[in-house]
């Protein structure tokens, strides 16, 4: 029995619910985030902002369910899975930890694209300087404060650059508004790759995993853990509208971007060499806090003691290695932009058997005890399944046509 006063609100130690929102947010607002965000602004303009909603929409009910589940469990996404279907824990953990590497080596990618706009740096010096900054906060011996205070206010910086250019290209805010519930074009696949790369693979998981280290976790903090999960899914959510208005203001009055580096050639169109410069941060902040919470939250699946030395030299190993491939990949010519949308469509497409395991829990009293999950999220996790499933079998239809 808990020894404090029943009848006091429960307080988390400061910091840890934000933390946690600011992880997952991060972990998606990641150089793929950025990458497609700005294509698909180009190639659907303002109706684009119907795609956002949507996917906003079926972000904060799948994020919602899963938060609830692992955090009333006390189980992490691979427990859950195995409680579920004996078995089935090694495969979802095969799937985010190697759908993760691929990531970060795209994250590790953003971060030279980033620091060559930046400063001017040679994209193999940005690669291995991120690199050590990731494998630096990993080595502090409080990783998982140094890790919130790191995410937050580089996920702050992100939000006030990007509404530095929002302000500057003046947007048809307007349009956007009517498009988000009355769009001119509608594209399926664009949908599911939005919500693949905002709650795909290992980011549905990153913020609840953060809350359970931090001992946050049981049905007496379900309402702490749903405050933090909407968090986390609204920051994502404030930050792509911001990001697409800020596009469309150029795309608005014609201005072109291309296809290799369309964050920055947006940023310059919209406000000069110092948008060229800012776009640099951003995406940097984006791609190294994405590096970080990857990261964390592959080693997570992996059943080693939160805060122990061996899980914090295994975080620091799955960092080294990325930097590593991605060098590789480097010297062969290997382009970071395809295989960032590709890999969140994938991650779409595989989003409805993860989150589907993650429903089936919600109601097995072996796992979550004598917590009853309440109707009305039941629902709302049900529509987002259904409709991601619907989009995922849509889009796997479309790539084999």
């Amino acid at each position: 029995m808990d020894s404090r006063n029943m009848s006091q609100p429960y307080k988390p130690p400061p910091g840890i619910l934000s933390g946690a929102a600011f992880l997952m947010a991060v972990s998606a607002i990641g150089p793929g985030f950025l990458t497609a965000t700005t294509q698909f602004t180009v190639k659907l303009g303002a109706s684009l902002a119907f795609a956002i909603l949507l996917s906003t929409v079926i972000d904060i009910g799948a994020q919602m369910n899963t938060w609830r589940v692992i955090g009333v469990s006390k189980k992490r996404g691979n427990e859950v899975a195995d409680a579920v279907f004996p078995g089935l824990g090694f495969l979802v953990t095969f799937v985010i930890v190697v759908g993760s590497f691929i990531f970060n080596v795209g994250n590790l990618g953003g971060c030279a694209l980033g620091l060559d706009a930046l400063l001017g740096l040679p994209q193999e010096a940005g690669i291995v300087l991120s690199g050590l900054l990731a494998i630096g906060l990993f080595l502090l011996p409080q990783m998982l404060k140094g890790m919130d205070w790191f995410t937050k206010i580089l996920g702050i910086s992100m939000l006030g650059i990007t509404l530095y250019v929002v302000i500057v290209t003046r947007p048809p805010i307007s349009e956007a508004a009517l498009r988000a519930v009355s769009p001119e074009k509608i594209d399926i696949g664009i949908i599911v790759t939005l919500i693949g790369g905002t709650i795909g693979g290992y980011i549905m998981f990153s913020g609840a995993h953060r809350l359970l280290d931090g001992g946050v976790g049981g049905k007496e903090h379900v309402h702490i853990i749903t405050q933090a999960s909407i968090q986390g899914i609204v920051i994502t959510g404030v930050m792509r509208m911001m990001l697409f208005l800020a596009v469309l203001g150029v795309v608005a009055v014609g201005s072109t971007i291309g296809n290799e580096r369309p964050v920055f050639d947006a940023f310059k169109a919209g406000a000069g060499q110092v948008g060229f410069v800012l776009s640099g941060l951003v995406f940097w902040a984006a791609a190294i806090t994405s590096v970080v919470g990857c990261s964390y939250t592959s080693i997570s699946f992996l059943g080693l003691t939160p805060g122990s030395k061996r899980r914090a030299w295994a975080i620091i190993a799955f960092t080294v290695l990325g930097v590593a491939v991605t060098l590789a990949a480097r010297w062969s010519g290997w382009e970071a932009t395809p295989m960032l949308i590709l890999a969140g469509r994938i991650n779409g497409i595989l989003l409805p058997l993860i989150f589907g395991v993650i429903l089936l829990a919600a109601h097995r009293r072996s796992i979550m005890g004598d917590y009853h999950h309440p109707l009305w999220a039941s629902l709302f996790g049900l529509f987002a399944w259904l409709t991601t499933l619907f989009m995922a079998g849509w889009t796997v239809w479309l790539m084999m046509k």
